[in-house]
């Protein structure tokens, strides 16, 4: 893991630098959440793993599913990790751009999960909450999660508060257990 960090970092700044010139953060956000999107998509895998294409063959697939989703620049992106063999990487790269980008802008990126739907409101109190905590503007991602049972798990950077029902089922499993 920590590898293909290293080896997606040179991407993942190359765009950021790129990015900020252009003034483009969130619509190079948007440009690798599509790309890897394409990359990692079930149907997808099987042909970037086929040993038979060559690598331009595989840049040109991802391509040519982007269609006009995508610019020059990101089409550039592509042929030169494709080059390079690094196609594998476009999660990391994506991952490691947008911690960047949070950087730049005094902001953290935070994964709220919850059992059931959480309204407006309520992501909003969390992540004024949250700005308290950590002293900077909080961009919640929400994902349901029906194996929580109830409850919530929020996670920013090296910060995880599970306030889920099954997280608390395990801890009293463990303490039992002893």
């Amino acid at each position: 893991m920590s590898e293909l960090v290293t080896a997606a970092r040179p991407y993942a700044r190359a765009v950021f630098e790129l990015a900020s010139a252009d003034k483009r953060l969130a619509e190079w956000s948007d440009t690798l959440e599509l790309i890897v999107d394409i990359a990692t998509h079930e149907e997808m895998v099987p042909v970037l793993d086929n040993p038979a294409l060559t690598r331009q063959q595989k840049s040109d697939v991802i391509i040519s599913v982007a269609g006009d989703q995508i610019d020059q620049q990101a089409q550039n992106l592509i042929k030169v990790m494709a080059e390079n063999d690094r196609l594998i990487l476009l999660p990391e790269v994506a991952a490691l751009y947008e911690q960047m980008r949070a950087d730049a802008e005094g902001s953290v990126e935070a994964e709220l999960i919850s059992a059931y739907e959480v309204s407006p409101e309520q992501q909003q109190s969390i992540a004024d909450s949250l700005k308290k905590r950590l002293g900077r503007d909080v961009r919640l991602d929400v994902q349901i999660d029906k194996d929580l049972l109830g409850g919530v798990i929020v996670k920013a950077g090296d910060l995880v508060i599970d306030g889920s029902i099954k997280g608390r089922l395990e801890q009293l499993t463990s303490a039992l257990s002893r």
